[in-house]
This record gives C-alpha cells, structure tokens and sequence, in this order.
C-alpha cells in the first residue's frame, strides 16, 4: 500500500471519560496530555515534565481484547501517549474518577484526608495510579501498591502520607495501630509514651472513610466492544501538520510500508520515539504503529522455551514470565528469572504498561536493563521483511560494536524467543542506578555459565554489559578464554583483569562515571561468581562449600517494602471547645479539589481570547558578546505572531537591588548558558517552540569563563559584600588545644523541583494600561512592583493574583519576577493575553537552585572532645547576577554553629560570581550547607579522639541559658530535651550495638546509624521583612470572606489562617472562604520565605478578627442568646462596619555586621534525627532502614500539616545529601534537565520505619498562639541520613584497615560510597597484580 492511497485521513474515535471523542484531524505530534488539557479542557492531569519521568500526567487507559472478551485498565502518561495511538480505547482521567459536584471518589477521599497532598500538583497522577491499581486488584497487597507508586513523583510530602492512604486499600494490614492505645508494634519500648501528657497518634479516622465499591466505577463503553467484535480492522491513517501515522493491520502490509519507507520507525508506547523528537531534535515524517498486528503480539509456549511478540508491553512480558515460573519447574526458568528482576525495576509502571519488548531491543541503547540478559541468554530474534524471514541470535546486533546493526532498515523484529534454562547453568542479571526504582541504569550486566555435567567446570560462558559504551557490549575475548577453568579463585582472579582489559572504559568516556562504571564492571562478576557458588552448594554442598556466612547478605538486594511509620502529637486540651480547630489536626483546605483535578493552577487558567503562547530563546554560551540575532527563519514559522527583544522593554530592563543587575532581556552579552536573550510569541506553544528553535544568535565569545567556586577564587570574582564573625581568640586558642585538625567539604548545589514549572498569564485590560496578572509566585508585590517598573506604569496599573503554588521552596521570587515581565512586555507590545509555561527542561536551565559551598575548616579540640577554636571559610556559587547571594552567605555564617557551643571563633563568607545561571533561595537558606561543614568536623573530632560522634555532639551541645556567637541570648532546654527524647525513641544504644553486632557478621553489607541534633534559628534579619496585613470582609449572611498577604505554596497556610479566624471570630470553618492571594486586596505584603508565612500573616488575621470583634460585642452582650447570623444582621442594621484590616508591624530583628553582633532572630526551633542505614559495599547502593526525628515546634497550630512540613523537609533533605545531583558540561551547560537525569527521593527512598514526634508541653511566647516557624528547620535533619551512611562506611575501612579520616563530600551517591569503601577489591584478590588493577 503506498502513501497516496492513504490520502484521505481517518476519524480517531475513542472514549474519554465515559464520552465519546470523534477527532477528525488527528495529528500524530499530539500527545494526549495537550490533547485532554487544550481540546478537551481536561486540566485535571497534569505537565510535569513531558517524559514520563514524574508521573503528574498519569491517566488510566482501557482496552477490549475481543478473542479473551477481556478489558485490560493500565496507567500510562498522558504526556507520551500520541492520541492517535488511542483508536477504540476508552481513557479514564482524575475528573472521571470523581468530583466534588457528583462522588468523590474513596482514592480521592482517602489522599485528602490521609493528609497526602500539600501543594498538590502530583496528586491527581496519584490518584490515577492507585485508582489504576485498584481497578485491576481492589484489594491489593502493599507490594503491588509500592510499585504502582514508583512512576510518581512528589516533591512535597515525602510520600509518608500517601502511602498511609493507600495502606487503608491494602489487604494484609500494615500495622497495627488499631489497638486500643493507639501504640505501633513498631514501638517495643514503653518509653514512648510520657505517662502523663495526653498524646496522640492519629492524624487521621478511618471510620470516616466510604469503602471502596468495585461497582460503581464506570463501565467499558459497549460501543467500543461492539467496535472491536464488529468492525472488520483496518489500515488507519492520520496526517499532521508535519507528520503522517500509519497503524496497519496485518504483516504483510507493515513489511511492504517498511518496504517502501525503511527510515520511518514503529512506534508502539512512544516511550524511546516520543523523547528523541521532544527532547533530542529528532523529527520523523513518517511513522508506523504496529500495535494492532497479532504476529507482533503473539504470546507462544514452546518446548524449549517462550516465544513473544515484539508489540507486547513490558508488563505484560513481566506477568507472562511470573505466570511461567509459577508452573515450570525451577531448572527450566532461571532465565525467566533473571529478566524478570531487571524488568521489575525498568521504569515505573506506567512506562512499563506502554514500552514494548521490541523497542527495547532494537534500540540498541547501552541504558536498556533487558539487552545484556537477553543477549546472554542466547535468546533469538524472528526478523522479517518483504519475501524474508530469518532467525539470529538477539547478541548478533551487538557483535559489531557500536556502529553496525545487524538488523536491515527494512526489517521488522516480529518476536523475541526466550529459552528454558538448562541443568547446570546459571543466570544472573545486574543493575546499579542513580535511584533504584524508575531510574536509568548507570551501569548493567546480564551473565550466564553452563557447565560440564556435574562439575565446576566451564562449558560456555556469557557476559554483557549495558553503560559501558553506547550500547550493549559483549566480553568475548574474556568468555572464550575462560572456558574449560573451574569455578574457583584462580579463575575469579583472571576473570576481573580479562573483563577490564576488554570492556574498561577510558578515562575520557562521555556520561562520566568512569572509575565506578569500571568498578560495577567487576562487582557485578564477582557478585556473579558468588551466586554461582552458593548454587554449586545448593546442588552438592559435599564438593562444593559454597562462600563464607559473612558474605551472603550481599546476594540479597534490597527491596521497597511499604513504610511503617508513626507520628505523634499532642492533643489539644480537654476544656478546648470542640468549634475550636486550633491544635486539631485538620485536612489541608484544597486536599479534595487536589485528589479530583479540580484545584486551580496557573495553566489550568481557561484560555483567552486571542491568547498568544511564549517562548524563550535562552544563550548557548556562558559568558559571550552577543554579535547578531538573527529572527527572519522563527517569522516565517506557522502561526508566529512576533519576536520580543530587550528593545521593547518600555522602561525598566536591569534592576539594581545591588551592584551588578538583574535583567530581563539580555542586550549586548550573554553571561550564563540560559540566559533569556529573546522570546517568540505565537498561536500555540508548539508553535511558539518550533519558531524559537529557529533563531540564530552570533556570539563571541569572552574570557574568562568562571563556572565553579575553585575559579571564582582563582579569578576573585565575589559579589560584595563579603562577611565576616568573630569571637573570643582563635590564634590564642589554636595554641593551647590537644590537636588540631583541618579539612574541605564540597556540597553540590539543588534544584526545587516544584512539580509545577514557573508559569505566567498576563492579560492586558485595554485601558489605563491595567494589566492583570496571574503567576505561579511566593511574592506578588514585587511581581507588580518589577513589571510595573519593566513597563514604566504605576503600581496601582498591575494587579498580580495567585490562588494557589505547585511547589516552590524558595525558586519563585526573583526568577518568577523576571519570567513575568518577560511576559508582560510581550502582552504590552501585542496587546493580547500572553501564557509563559516553561518546560521542565528550560526551567531547571533557566532559574538556578541550592548554592553549591566548599566550607574550608580549621578545628581545635581537647583529648576529651571540648572544641575550643574554629577558623572556617565559606564559599558559596552564586551564579551570575547577585540575587541573594550575600544574603544565603551571612545566614550560613550566622547558624553555622548549629547545636554546639564554640568559645574561640573566626568565619568568613564569600558569594562567589560565575558564570552559572544565579543561584536563589531554597529551603533552609545556607544553614544545611554550613551546618553539614560543622556536623562533618564533629564526626572528624570523634575519629581523631576516638569518641563516639553522639558523645562529642552531646560534650560541646549548648546546655545552660547561653549566647550565640553574635550576643544573641537564647535557652536551650529544648534542644537538650529533643535530643534526649530523639535518643530515647530510637533507643539509639542497643541499635548501635545492634549495628556493630551485623557489622561483624557481615562483609559486604554494613549498617550504619548516625544521630544529629538541631538548633533552627527563626527570622528575617529585619522588620520590615515581617511585616503582614489581612483584610475580613462578614457579609450579612453571616459568610466570611478572608485574604491576607501569604501565598499557598502547599504549606497549608490558607488552611491555618482559617482555623485562627475561626477561633477569633468563634464561629465554625465552615463559614470561612480564602479565594486569592491578590495584591488588589493586600498591598505590599512581604514574600511568603523563610518559614515565616503563618508567624506574621496570622497576627495579621488575628489583629483583623479582633477589630470585627470587638465591633460586635457590644451587639453579643446585648443578645447573648442568639446566634452569629442574628447578631451580623444586626450589626448590619446598625450601620456598624463588617469589614476590617488587620495587621502586623514585623518581628523586631537586627544585626550589625561591623560589629558582629545582633538579634537577627526572633526565636529558635530545636530537633533532632536517628538514622539508621544499610549500605552494600560492592556496588555502594544503601537503603534507608529508620528514621527518628524529635521537633520542638511550640504548640502545633496544625499538627497534620506540620508533621507533614518535617517529613517533607527531610525527604528533601535525603535528595540534597545523598542522590541530586547537578552535572555541568565544561561549557557551562546544564546536562540534568528532567527527572531522567535529575533523581529526586521517590517512594523507594523513605525510610523504613518513619516516626516523627512533635515535643509536648512547649511555648513560644513569640508567636501567634505559641506555634513555631517550621517550613525550613527539618530540611537539614536530612544530614542524620549521610552521617549513617560515613558511619557504614568507617564501619568497612576500619574492618580493612584503611586509614581513619577521609573526606565525604555531599551528594553522598552509591558511587562516592563505593569508592570510599573500595580496597583490594576483595579479600580472594590475593595476587596483589590483580588487587591494585581492580581497587579503585
């Protein structure tokens, strides 16, 4: 069949939601996501990232297999989904599951009230994921629930609470919190509990919850049955703008298409097509769908093993090979086995659903987990094309090497033969990733050994690796020389020198990683060698003993089980009225329209008419003369409406809040990579991205360029002004001090991660230059105040409204400003509403993250662990333009004491000037920078002095009534009190010994367990920083109407301001409605930052509901029966006013630089964190096994919402110590642009046992109803995570003798542990030849 007969496009037909969608000009580029969110007005399902990397997009697709007469229900991600692969199936979106105007649904109920989601911009893609899980198995097991949940990402939570959600679906009952006392099998230790505080574990009553009715989902449209029983099949073709689809039904007709078209690729998930085109560049004008042909989706048991079609999905090819092992006996199915655990942790879920068996193959990608099993395996390969069949060997198309494929462009792979494994042969499969779940590889190995009956010895060998080259490589030199060796020693010895020698990368490989990649190489064969010896034993244990007791914990890798975990507060006072919610612990006020779809964000706005879509065309230099920029190929794009440059900036394109400015457009320099230099405008984002691709800018380029902190000092390039604290006299000290030791720490930078990208709508009113403006911010009046000033209009022109934030954490003050005026210039010169969406791409390269920081530190110390002086220097990588820079170096400075009391102290801090897109604020501001530098010479002391880290943190611990290093006054009580408590609950004693005792009986496994107290200090540094009003408006129905100057950034704050204008106005949440945060209603109201939102905004609300009050008395006292209506109806006829402003001046905060002292702070939070860790020394991978975390947070206003902080917090807290990490080109171009290469926590990474107590009977006298702060503080507990893992890993150099101090530096990844763990690779490398070309 030829393309021109295929003239005339089809219809798509399909479901969604029970309604059916007739799309008469399908194009192929479009992906579901635009699909529901632009045509459809679906906006329930979230952008995350556009690469199915994050989940937020997750849908539930339905499909009716007639010859079953079988429905299949499997999640997929919307933002991969081409809508012409959906012809006759039926979709399911959050908004089809339930809603607050039909039924919530008991997912949707159960997340909201579980306290599963904050900001909750993830949630409707976790709703459909467990709605999915449900659908197919309504009583799930914890295991299938952990897995349905690892395609989804939050950013908020720390997964804590979803998961309790979801355990409320699970069959076996996950604990045991039912019992009477509310008390957790996790909690053997009657200590827990204080006998006489009344204190409580439950943040949520499941009595409330409607159980789960299988029946009343929505059903299988019959239309679409009657479709696929009916309808004869046939070829379906569809054309774009730029693209045609092809779905044929038949073989024959696919080999003839192929035939004709050998370039065009078959697209079966879009799972590898889909990201090359959007994220590669790569464009194919053709494309075929074989989706529907039965050759390819054949499902055959053979004799000698298992033949699959190449279309077959990843999940179905996983339950196939379960449903194998169950019934075949075990000889026959190791393989089966082996590429069963690879495809367990292959993607999440909903990537699995969709990729097929044959696209992972034939793409040949090094990162594919199947191909070295498969190859090794000898598994073959049906191939097909026009008039020909023929069978090779699936190794075949690896045995060239990179360049040469074996396969034809005009063949097809039509199915992929699986064989049965035979007596006296061994499988194993490998893989080590960044993250262990939906994570690629960084490196993998699939091996096999057969051999002679009844011997060890080898009668065919086979090895392969993925990640070492790019793609596949196979060990064949080292395979055929080791045939005929006995499984023993000598032949593990040669085997590691053979593997390295043929597959070892050179120093210079690309991806890096060289030296770990080259490490995994080896370990995965020992660790080979290992299975395959302890199965010898298993089949005659008299010849062969099998390997040492110590070393069989490490055949075992770990698993995701599902949290355990317990919070505990403490309940509010009996003679509390029940009306009152202060102290409750109350749903997050969104949490059902999050779970339904139905909460609002930015791009969810509907569109306006005449709208026109933004996009930015960024620098590809780091610091550049810009020479010409050429636009004349992007205005002859489709639907390009025109091109904003710095020259139509009306007033204001450099703002000076310091000396170097911030700017909108660059002009005649670039000075990062991803600066903005202009922005296209046009009919669609698509458009608009197509046409920015186009514009050509010249550069020259300029020296010097300055990336990293090391440069920076070399260049002395800081921004001013650089600071300094001093205390007591350190050179005095130094010289009367038992030892002194010096060290580095490196700490890599973070990006936030929002789960909602920055995102504008500005819309321009048409007279008096008004323009309104809704953006995704933490701080709306500066928003105005810069576009104001970018425009050169008045303030009272530009009106910035924000209901609600997917995420912030610090990234959404300035870069948001910017992003905003670049939108505002461009509604202003166009006069039409413009959308600014990033993708996740631009936004991770566009707006900076977490300061990278190299603390420099000169400790002195007493033999009893006392430490006397510190001298320390702080660098921190600032980026390009100041920011706030200065401000994250000075309160590094001011709380890098963190718990401990140092008499003789000498700090400076500089923020360093580069050439990197500028740096922010992020959560925690520099204290968890500078205080890991302190916590990492504590642990230094205690390795020199040989103390243990807890008795050095406990000897130097601020204990009586004391003083910072800047006079500030403060009692610790509770910090000393978190800390005993925290030891108490963790029973930190016996689990050390606990530890040691597994230490000694394990060699390649360790544990390790670390305990890390915590002083917060709380403030802005200045008054007007805190300032806050709110505005009440009763109407004379009696409802309230309520705003304020804090921003919903899923802290819950709207949700709490609620709950104190109930307490203040006596009246129940109920009457109580927030709509917007708006600059229209609060004027100059300060950034929603540093933990400080509820603090000031509600005094602010407190002081307004007083006014109101206090009007209202003398109409109370007069009627003191009646009730609120009839008294606002009254006063309503009474002339008296029933609206009021509140306000709050702001905490009274100093600091005085020259002098070095001050108040800078309000007040302190105190805390600590137990954690304990298990690590596996040969590929350097750990798992969190427990976490104890004490926080002293004054009287909870809101202790669901709190706890929900810390957890969240120190979630964040494991990614910046342990797992995220940014990677730059020597260009200075950002390479981890999206959650492929970029690895935040996901739900693999909480620990085990989670418990959280909150410190009963505290007061701060300092803050609205004596709550505290608590956004920030738990963040840095994270640390308490790295400290267990040093722990491990001083654990193993000590067993090996290597020497006692060593430098950790943060990220703590697998391949930093492993390498501080490496020795002679092992203990059997006896020939010290080998040992010193294996170790590390």
């Amino acid at each position: 069949m030829s393309l021109q007969g295929a003239a005339g496009a089809d219809e798509l037909i399909f479901y969604v939601n029970g309604r059916k969608i007739i799309e008469k000009h399908a194009d192929p580029e479009q992906m579901l996501l635009s699909y529901l969110r632009k045509r459809l007005h679906l906006t329930g399902t979230k952008y995350g990232c556009g690469g199915g990397g994050c989940g937020a997009c997750t849908v539930m697709i339905s499909t009716y297999e007639p010859a079953s007469k079988k429905i299949r229900h499997y999640s997929a991600n919307a933002c991969l989904l081409p809508i012409c692969s959906l012809y006759g199936v039926a979709v399911t979106t959050v908004e089809g599951v339930g809603s607050t105007k039909s039924r919530v649904h008991p997912v949707q109920e159960r997340l909201a009230k579980c306290h599963g989601s904050q900001c909750g911009f993830c949630t409707p893609g976790m709703v459909m994921s467990i709605y999915t899980l449900l659908r197919n198995y309504p009583e799930p097991t914890s295991e299938q629930m952990t897995a349905a949940l690892a395609g989804n990402l939050c950013r908020c939570t720390g997964y804590r609470p979803i998961l309790d959600a979801c355990k409320t679906f699970c069959k076996e009952s996950v604990c045991c919190q039912s019992k009477a006392s509310g008390k957790c099998c996790l909690d053997h230790e009657e200590d827990l509990f204080d006998k006489e505080e009344k204190i409580s574990t439950r943040l949520f009553s499941p009595d409330e919850f409607q159980p789960l009715d299988p029946t009343q989902e929505l059903i299988f449209p019959p239309e679409l049955m009657r479709m696929a029983e009916n309808q004869p099949k046939r070829t379906l073709v569809f054309h774009g703008e730029r693209m045609t689809w092809i779905s044929p039904v038949n073989l024959d007709e696919l080999l003839d298409l192929k035939a004709a078209h050998p370039k065009a690729p078959l697209v079966v998930g879009n799972t590898i097509v889909g990201p090359q085109m959007k994220f590669g560049g790569m464009f194919h004008p053709i494309v075929f769908s074989p989706a529907r042909i039965p050759d390819l989706n054949v499902v055959k048991y053979t004799d000698d093993g298992l033949t699959l079609g190449a279309a077959c999905s990843l999940s179905l090819v996983k339950d196939i090979l379960r449903n194998a092992i169950s019934k075949l006996p075990e000889e026959k199915t190791k393989i089966f086995y082996a590429v069963l655990k690879q495809l367990r942790t292959l993607g999440g879920e909903q990537i699995r659903n969709v990729a097929s068996l044959g696209g992972n193959v034939v793409s040949r990608k090094s990162t594919s987990d199947l191909n070295p099993i498969l190859a090794a395996s000898n598994c073959m390969l049906n191939l097909a094309s026009r008039g020909r069949k023929r069978q090779i060997p699936l190794s075949d198309i690896f045995a060239d090497g990179v360049g040469n494929n074996t396969i034809m462009p005009e063949e097809i792979l039509v199915s992929v033969h699986i064989p049965h494994s035979r007596k006296g042969e061994y499988i194993s499969a490998f893989r080590q990733a960044p993250r262990r779940e939906n994570a690629l590889p960084i490196a993998n190995a699939g091996m096999r050994v057969l051999f002679e009956e009844g011997t060890d010895k080898i009668k065919d060998l086979s090895i392969f690796y993925g990640g070492a080259a790019s793609t596949t490589v196979h060990a064949k030199q080292t395979c055929w020389t080791l045939i005929g060796r006995h499984w023993n020693e000598q032949m593990l010895d040669e085997a590691s020198r053979l593997i390295l020698k043929e597959i070892a990368l050179p120093g210079s490989a690309c991806g890096g990683k060289v030296e770990y990649k080259n490490t995994l190489i080896v370990s995965f064969f020992y660790r080979f060698f290992l299975e395959v010896l302890q199965s010898l034993k298993t089949m005659d244990s008299c010849h062969y003993p099998g390997i040492p007791m110590e070393y069989e914990s490490v055949l075992q890798d770990f698993q995701t089980k599902m949290p355990q975990s317990i919070q505990i507060y403490q309940d509010v006072d009996q003679s509390q009225s029940p009306q009152d919610p202060v102290g409750r612990p109350i749903m997050h006020q969104s949490g059902i329209k999050h779970a339904t779809g139905e909460a609002v964000y930015i791009d969810d706005l509907p569109s306006v008419d005449g709208e026109l879509f933004l996009a930015v065309v960024t620098s590809s230099r780091a610091h550049a003369k810009i020479i010409s920029v050429d636009t004349s190929e992007a205005l002859k794009g489709p639907g390009v409406f025109d091109i904003i440059t710095a020259d139509d900036v009306p007033a204001t394109n450099e703002f000076h809040y310091s000396s170097d400015p911030e700017i909108i457009f660059a002009r005649n320099k670039v000075i990062c990579v991803g600066q903005i230099v202009c922005a296209v405008v046009a009919d669609s984002d698509v458009h608009a991205k197509q046409a920015a691709a186009k514009v050509k800018i010249k550069y020259e380029v300029l020296e010097p360029v300055i990336l990293t902190i090391e440069e920076a000092i070399k260049h002395n390039s800081f921004f001013e002004p650089k600071r300094k604290l001093e205390e007591g006299n350190v050179d005095q000290a130094f010289e009367t001090v038992d030892g002194i030791l010096e060290g580095e720490v490196h700490i890599g930078g973070q990006e936030h991660f929002y789960m909602e990208t920055q995102s504008v709508l500005a819309i321009p009113r048409g007279e008096d230059k008004e323009m309104d403006l809704f953006v995704s911010t933490q701080h709306p009046a500066f928003i105005q105040e810069m576009v104001a000033a970018s425009l050169g209009v008045p303030a009272n022109r530009i009106m910035c409204h924000v209901k609600r934030v997917g995420g912030a954490f610090g990234g959404k003050i300035l870069k948001a400003g910017l992003l905003a005026s670049v939108a505002a210039v461009a509604a202003n010169k166009t006069n039409r509403a413009v959308r600014l969406i990033l993708s996740r791409g631009d936004d991770m390269l566009i707006t900076g993250g977490r300061h990278p920081f190299i603390g420099k530190y000169k400790v002195g110390f007493m033999n009893d662990g006392r430490i006397r002086a510190v001298d320390a220097k702080y660098y921190v990588n600032g980026g390009c333009t100041p920011d706030e820079s200065v401000l994250v170096a000075e309160v590094s400075l001011l709380k890098m004491d963190n718990a401990y009391k140092i008499p003789n102290l000498r700090c400076s801090a500089y923020a360093c000037k580069t050439n990197l897109p500028s740096n922010t604020a992020f959560r925690g501001f520099g204290f968890p920078q500078s205080a890991l530098v302190t916590e990492t010479w504590i642990t230094d002391i205690a390795d020199k002095t040989g103390l243990s880290p807890e008795k050095i943190r406990e000897i130097n611990m601020y204990k009586e009534d004391e003083q910072t290093p800047f006079k500030q006054k403060f009692d610790p009580q509770n910090l000393v009190r978190c800390w005993n408590e925290c030891m108490e609950k963790s029973a930190y004693h016996s689990r050390k010994t606990a530890v040691e005792e597994f230490n000694k009986q394990n060699y390649w496994k360790k544990k390790g367990i670390a305990i890390v107290p915590m002083k917060f200090p709380f403030g802005l540094g200045t008054r007007y920083l805190s300032q806050a009003a709110a505005l009440v408006h009763i109407y004379t129905d009696g409802s309230v109407l309520l705003t304020h100057g804090g921003i919903e950034l899923g802290q819950g704050i709207h949700t709490k301001m609620i709950q104190v204008a109930s307490r203040e106005l006596n009246i129940p949440m109920s009457y109580i409605h927030f709509r917007e945060t708006s600059t229209t209603t609060v004027p100059n109201a300060c950034a929603s930052v540093g933990s400080a939102g509820t603090d000031v905004n509600g005094m602010a609300v407190k002081d307004a509901c007083q006014t109101l009050m206090k009007r209202l008395q003398p109409i109370i006292n007069k009627n003191p029966k009646g009730n609120w209506n009839d008294w606002i109806k009254e006063a309503f006829e009474q002339s008296v006013s029933l609206s009021a402003t509140g306000y709050f001046r702001g905490y009274n905060e100093n600091m005085d630089w020259e002098k070095g002292e001050g108040q800078p702070f309000t007040y302190f939070l105190y805390g600590a964190a137990c954690s304990e860790v298990e690590i596996n020394c040969l590929t350097g991978d750990h798992k969190n096994l427990q976490t104890d975390i004490v926080m002293d947070i004054g009287c909870s206003i809101n202790p669901a919402v709190d706890i929900g902080q810390i957890e969240g917090a120190f979630v964040q807290g494991i990614g910046l110590y342990t797992m995220e990490e940014l990677k730059y080109s020597p260009e200075g171009v950002l390479c981890t642009r999206g959650p492929d290469q970029y690895k935040i926590p996901a739900v693999c990474d909480i620990p085990e046992r989670f418990r959280v107590s909150l410190l009963s009977s505290s007061q701060n006298p300092y803050a609205i109803y004596a709550s505290k702060g608590i956004g920030e503080a738990g963040l840095f507990l994270g640390c308490s995570v790295f400290f267990a893992l040093r722990d491990a890993v001083t654990s193993v150099r000590n067993e090996r003798g290597l020497k006692k101090t060593f430098a950790m530096n943060s990220p703590l990844t697998a391949e930093q542990i492993q390498a501080a763990c490496a020795d002679d690779f092992t203990k059997m490398m006896t020939n010290d030849e080998s040992a010193s070309s294996i170790s590390v």
